[in-house]
């Protein structure tokens, strides 16, 4: 009798061990038949306020214009969002390799990016600024002879190349905008070029740092980015339009920009 008792638990025990291997391994993009229950990756790169930066006060909260945007439209869809932070030039990498849904980053959609990606409707536009501690630095004409850095894989590096057309300087490209801050702050950079609302808020935080606008450049629109032939750009697109019309997207970029438009 004993046996038999022995022999029935056994079969229990194997059949529950069973099924919890059947659970499947959550994906990087973890879709179910219920939309509610889907999470999707978003990959940024979280040095770029007020776009998306890590807020200290918060815990190492990563909050910003972007992520107040992607929470947002994912609300909104009924998707739930999971945050990988990383270096601005391994974003596009990411979705290409399957690691993230979707990168919001204060990116621009140029022709050489949309070869490997797609991109929303641009949400937001921005101008380029030259940074710099030095204050004889008042014009591009200023640069010749000096060093200037870029963030790596930005669109502010396209724009270093452009003035190298007609000016001579020597650019170096760093991972992160705070990088860029602190090399110019310890002399070892004359100047950087970064985006107006960025740059304003290094500026507020850094007196000695000083800035103009860098004239005649493309367009810095932000779009949100995604694999190839995604079905969420249609769906984040349709939810950014109605975001445009109801308002909603001109009280964000009051919020973080404290622009009213």
């Amino acid at each position: 009798m004993k046996r038999n008792l022995f022999s029935i638990y056994f079969i229990i025990v194997i059949a529950f061990l069973a099924g919890c291997g059947a659970v499947e391994e959550k994906s990087a993009s973890n879709t179910g038949s219920d939309s509610s229950e889907k999470t999707l990756i978003m990959a940024t790169s979280a040095d770029y306020p007020p776009y998306e930066y890590v807020e200290t006060a918060k815990g190492g909260e990563i909050v910003g214009f972007d992520i107040d945007v992607a929470n947002h439209i994912a609300k909104k869809l009924g998707y739930k969002v999971e945050i990988k932070d990383m270096d601005f030039n391994g974003l596009i990498p990411a979705l290409d390799s399957g690691k993230a849904d979707f990168v919001i980053a204060g990116m621009t959609p140029n022709e050489e990016r949309r070869k490997t990606v797609d991109f929303s409707d641009e949400y937001y536009a921005a101008q380029q600024l030259i940074v710099s501690k030095d204050k004889k630095i008042k014009s591009v004409d200023d640069l010749e002879g000096k060093t200037i850095g870029v963030q790596l894989a930005s669109i502010q590096e396209k724009e270093a190349d452009k003035l190298l057309k007609d000016h001579k300087f020597e650019v170096v490209q760093r991972n992160k905008v705070t990088e860029l801050v602190q090399e110019m702050k310890s002399n070892r950079v004359d100047a950087a070029i970064i985006e107006d609302a960025v740059a304003y808020e290094f500026l507020k935080k850094n007196k000695d740092l000083s800035s103009f606008a860098l004239l005649n450049t493309d367009a810095a629109g932000s779009a949100i980015a995604f694999p190839k032939d995604s079905e969420l750009t249609k769906e984040f697109n349709e939810e950014l339009n109605k975001m445009k019309e109801d308002g909603t997207l001109d009280k964000l970029v009051e919020k973080w920009f404290g622009v009213k438009k």
